[in-house]
């Protein structure tokens, strides 16, 4: 069985084949054949993914590191001693993001070829998504954080190319997608600049990127040593520190070889810090990276326009892919963050507030796909939140049950979408000229009805809210349970604010999810039709539900991987934390919670309670009539309502305190300083005028004043000199016999002359 992790190449080159053959063979394959490659690939790379995890599981979770054939030596420096390799890492924390993004993928890239029949440019969106699919395998399986950064660069890339993909399209929309792609790459870049540095920092401290040398594996630690306080790393057990290999350690083990003989200092020039202290600064400027991928605050503003593009993209990204990097990639890191007790209280609150701040302001929106985007906002909270309080398995096990509903949730939005905008050209027949310019096939007050139109969308979509609200036994109720309760030891049994923090603020934004999400319910299928769209709206094609059904039935069951100690019957059938006990092997501080029934009785009633007040807020008569929000109405909740419709006005704050002072300091930087300074006074009046002053005089005055006048005046002289002597030239030869005559006598008189003035006398 380890022979099969020689395997893992794969991963990345199946993609890679698949990207380049619709690349270049794909508008001859058309959409049969591109559809078949893209999704092929896609499952295919899954299948390779199973038989990764089967070979986990039969040599005892071992981890392997591989090198890649013809780049084991990717980046040396002979002169430094540095070797960093092309090196796939399998353990069991890869393992489960490589299942978890190219099996959700593989159902989206199916879901796709129906959603994007007859777009004109099919082949190429699915060159983007296996593309996409090639980088974020990248980042999962690197064995470094060099080859992570890869990966982590590359997936920014493809959102760019997905959210903007349609960039052509009429009436200002294309703009508007467009401006969403950049805004998606430009914040992106802020936090890509935070984790760069880290990376440097981490490199000047250990003397290599590597998590783990080959070889090498993670310093055990026992459930309970999460339990204990910060900085605590209980000693290596010899029979441990026996199997370690010889020489130099990967970060991940040095760094706990260091942190239990403390004392450790790295040295920055003339600037000397503690080893904890420079963890510290690692892992801040590693949450400034995981801000931008996993859009937290300050960062997240990109994440809700990303909906711009098409709707497998919005799955893609929101549920499996690049969101979830930031997430990983603090998990990976979790040594480091298990040792930064100031960070992680940071962590904490920046996750928890996120997951606040995005279920208020999703209770405010109209649009179909942007309450899915601050949703998955929200729950990217939970998991951060999750990392800062150490519950770095709950983390993982939410990210992979969120993976599944929230893929449901925006493929399902798609096909209610789909739905809508086939009614709208049954109701307008097909005519331009009768088209109506208010309706927007994403809003929801155009729907309602929808239940009867559209049952498999209905009910797969009643399947994803009820998980994403956290009801038993979906899987939501499952790994967010998990997340409270771990916040919650964490304040109570460790004595740590974050855990407090991150508890109260994640339960108020758990009633905020239900709320929102039965509220989109009630608008999108309940009631009468709104719109003649919605009336004649109609079931998607059976490539695009069936993804549905089967994310449904994952969103039931997916949660019963990870079933915590002491819940009745369910642990003796299933067994007890099977997922957290999965990733021990390769999370060092990951430990498994057991089951609360006070907390989480309180955790459901409270989720029902909110669906019930949504339910009685938007009614059978209330969405009959609906014209506004009976939230806008009501003086009680009026304001509310309009911050959280003006999503807390945070893109106006950005504009009006960053993006507006950039753009006047840019402008001021052209217009005044590059232009008006540097061109027109430096270039032009100190470099241009004098120089044009200059060859004018040494052109008119030195040049053709003096140069050549004295050479014309030579030449008229010389015109003239030959004018004369021209006239000599008689042609006859008695005149030329005379000259001579002539000139011998000048000459014997010039031979003449002294004697002649001796004789003289002169």
């Amino acid at each position: 069985m380890e022979n099969f992790f020689n395997l893992v190449p794969l991963v990345v080159l199946i993609p890679l084949a698949g990207m380049l053959i619709n690349l270049f063979a794909g508008k001859h394959l058309g959409e049969r054949g591109v559809g078949i490659v893209g999704a092929g690939a896609s499952a295919l790379t899954f299948f390779v993914a199973v038989l990764l995890w089967i070979a986990q599981v039969n040599t005892g979770y071992k981890a392997a590191v591989v090198d890649m054939p013809l780049l084991a030596d990717w980046i040396t420096i002979p002169s430094a001693n540095v070797t960093i390799p092309w090196a796939f890492r399998v353990d069991t924390l890869s393992v489960t993001m490589m299942l978890v993004v190219t099996g959700v993928g593989t159902l989206i890239h199916i879901y796709a070829i129906g959603y994007m029949h007859g777009d004109e440019r099919f082949p190429r969106f699915f060159v983007y998504m296996n593309m996409f699919l090639l980088f974020m395998l990248i980042l999962v399986t690197g064995n470094n954080f060099l080859m992570m950064f890869v990966g982590w660069e590359g997936v920014g890339l493809c959102s760019y190319l997905l959210i903007g993909f349609w960039f052509d399209k009429p009436k200002g929309v294309g703009w508007r997608n467009s401006d969403a792609a950049r805004k998606a790459f430009i914040v992106n870049r802020v936090g890509d600049f935070g984790l760069v540095l880290g990376v440097l920092i981490t490199f000047w401290t250990f003397g290599t990127l590597d998590f783990y040398h080959p070889g090498e594996e993670p310093i055990a630690h026992h459930a309970e040593a999460a339990e204990e306080p910060r900085l605590f790393v209980p000693p290596i057990p010899q029979e441990e520190k026996a199997h370690q290999p010889e020489g130099p350690l990967g970060v991940f083990n040095q760094a706990e070889v260091w942190l239990e003989e403390g004392g450790h200092k790295v040295d920055f020039g003339m600037v000397s810090l503690s080893f904890e202290t420079t963890l510290t600064l690692i892992t801040l400027l590693f949450l400034l990276g995981a801000t931008g991928k996993s859009a937290q605050i300050p960062l997240f503003v990109w994440l809700p326009d990303a909906m711009a593009g098409p709707t497998p993209v919005s799955a893609l990204i929101h549920a499996a892919t690049m969101v979830t990097a930031g997430v990983y990639m603090m998990v990976r890191a979790n040594v480091f963050y298990h040792a930064a007790e100031l960070t992680s209280f940071v962590v904490a609150v920046i996750g928890a507030t996120t997951a606040l701040v995005a279920g208020f302001i999703a209770v405010g929106q109209w649009d179909i796909k942007r309450v899915l985007a601050y949703s998955t906002v929200s729950q990217l909270g939970f998991m951060v939140a999750a990392v800062g309080v150490g519950a770095y398995a709950a983390a993982m096990f939410h990210l992979v049950t969120h993976a599944c509903f929230k893929a449901l949730l925006f493929l399902g939005s798609g096909s209610v979408i789909h739905g809508m905008e086939h009614g709208h050209h049954h109701v307008t027949h097909g005519h331009p000229s009768h088209l109506d310019d208010d309706f927007d096939p994403q809003d929801m007050r155009f729907m309602g009805g929808l239940k009867e139109r559209m049952p498999v969308t209905y009910w797969t979509y009643l399947f994803g809210t009820l998980a994403l609200a956290g009801i038993i036994p979906f899987a939501g109720f499952w790994s967010k349970d998990e997340i409270l309760l771990d916040s919650l030891k964490a304040g109570v049994n460790k004595g740590l604010l974050g855990g407090y923090i991150a508890f109260v603020l994640l339960l108020t934004a758990a009633a905020f999810t239900a709320f929102y999400m039965w509220r989109q319910v009630s608008l999108i299928f309940l009631g009468k039709p709104r719109h003649a769209a919605a009336a004649h709206a109609e079931e998607s094609a059976r490539v695009m539900t069936v993804p549905l059904i089967i994310l449904a039935a994952l969103s039931l069951l997916i949660g019963f991987i990870n079933v915590p100690g002491g819940f009745p019957i369910l642990d003796w059938i299933l067994g007890k934390h099977q997922f957290t006990s999965f990733l021990e092997h390769s999370v060092t501080y990951a430990h498994a919670g057991t089951f609360n029934f006070l907390l989480a009785t309180f955790a459901v009633l409270l989720a029902l309670g909110a669906i019930y007040l949504a339910r009685s807020v938007y009614s059978e008569p209330v969405l009959a009539t609906l014209r506004r929000d009976p939230l806008e109405v009501d003086p009680r909740t009026q304001r509310g309502f309009a911050l959280a419709n003006a999503k807390l006005y945070w893109d106006e704050f950005y504009f009006t305190y960053i993006v507006y002072p950039y753009r006047n300091a840019a402008y001021w930087l052209a217009q005044e300083v590059d232009w008006r300074f540097w061109h027109d006074y430096v270039h032009n009046r100190l470099i241009r005028d004098p120089f044009n002053a200059a060859t004018a005089v040494l052109t008119w005055r030195v040049d053709k004043g003096l140069i050549d006048r004295a050479f014309d005046g030579l030449g008229w002289l010389t015109r003239r000199v030959g004018q004369r002597l021209r006239t000599i030239q008689t042609g006859y030869v008695h005149m030329y016999a005379l000259s001579v005559l002539f000139g011998a006598l000048l000459v014997m008189f010039l031979i003449l002359v002294p004697l002649i003035r001796d004789w003289l006398g002169l």
